[in-house]
């Protein structure tokens, strides 16, 4: 459902979700209560009529949007057709409860489509619960979004997870919803392009992944399966559980040195790869293949990899770019790079 604004939960719906029971079933029963998991948020306001005969894109993790005027730079300075963006969050205390998304497209001069993957009940992962001091969020939404400078037709919202795992005590960053995808259509020349913003889970296995993966194609392929298509966005391609990357460390690093492609090259690692190629999708000419897309702050030495990508279907890729996400003073805007492709429909 398209909405021009999401629809609220109540902070005592959601203390009342966080500090009940935290099962499975009752996750399914929370999620299906909460409209905001199945709307659209529809705002701003496209600046240009058409994108001629070839589309630029961007895809990005922001982590949260919360440095939104350094973001709007990095993005502006490229001045893509269309934006695809992951962890975008609205209303949370973490990232200043505001409404980041609104605030970058009107900076952008773009249109934009708003999809809720987390309603969170609290303030994030342990790093951003220890700095938050005790704030509340006022509305708890964390997702995908598309921004567009070109009119974005037929928005549509792809639930790809409905198990509720981040919802289980043991994870300690309690959440109702799941991964999900974004996407909706936009005019290249004469046709109709098919463009797609992905999350995909990264406490899984590469069998996950791909079981996501095939669920996205196939809701792609109800949706329009003639249109070319071009998705982009956080694969999470990590090759490993989290529980092999984190349990021992010095373990999961010595299977990276032996392996020192692993990360870079996850094809070999990850069967959503096999898949995609099998559906008619490439991604060998549409990134950069050479560059990580995971960033870390100065003296952190944890391995990083290429975990974000573009795949596309019916068009031809050029000139695609991975761009440093930093700030004024170097620091990191966001945990990853930002990714950029021209396309063409062939």
């Amino acid at each position: 459902m398209l909405v021009p604004q999401l629809t609220h939960v109540p902070v005592a719906a959601r203390n009342a979700m966080r500090d009940g029971p935290r099962d499975s079933a009752t996750h399914l029963r929370h999620a299906a209560a909460v409209p905001a998991l199945g709307e659209i948020e529809i705002g701003g306001r496209a600046s240009r009529e058409s994108a001629g005969e070839s589309l630029t894109v961007m895809a990005w993790n922001v982590e949260r949007l919360r440095h939104v005027d350094a973001i709007a730079t990095t993005i502006a300075d490229r001045a893509p057709h269309v934006v695809l963006l992951s962890e975008v969050d609205k209303g949370m205390a973490r990232s200043g409860n505001g409404h980041l998304l609104s605030r970058l497209a009107d900076r952008l001069g773009h249109s934009y489509a708003y999809g809720v993957e987390f309603l969170e009940l609290g303030a994030g992962n342990e790093a951003e619960q220890a700095a938050n001091g005790g704030a509340e969020n006022l509305e708890g939404f964390h997702g995908n979004a598309i921004t567009s400078a070109v009119p974005l037709l037929r928005p549509f919202l792809v639930r790809l997870d409905a198990a509720g795992a981040w919802f289980l005590p043991e994870h300690g960053q309690p959440r109702v919803g799941g991964r999900m995808a974004l996407g909706g259509q936009v005019t290249v020349g004469d046709h109709r392009v098919t463009v797609v913003s992905v999350h995909l889970e990264n406490r899984t296995t590469p069998a996950g992944r791909a079981d996501q993966t095939r669920h996205l194609l196939d809701a792609i392929d109800r949706y329009d399966a003639e249109a070319p298509v071009l998705i982009g966005g956080d694969f999470n391609t990590l090759t490993a559980t989290y529980e092999e990357r984190h349990a021992d460390p010095a373990a999961w690093q010595a299977r990276i040195d032996a392996e020192p492609d692993r990360l870079m090259c996850p094809d070999r690692h990850e069967p959503l790869f096999a898949i995609m190629a099998e559906r008619g999708y490439d991604w060998r000419g549409a990134n950069a293949l050479d560059k990580p897309t995971q960033r870390r702050p100065a003296g952190d030495t944890t391995p990083t990899g290429h975990i974000d990508w573009f795949f596309t279907r019916g068009l031809a890729a050029s000139a695609p770019e991975t761009l440093p996400a930093v700030l004024p003073d170097g620091s990191p805007s966001a945990d990853h790079e930002a990714l950029v492709v021209t396309v063409r429909v062939r």
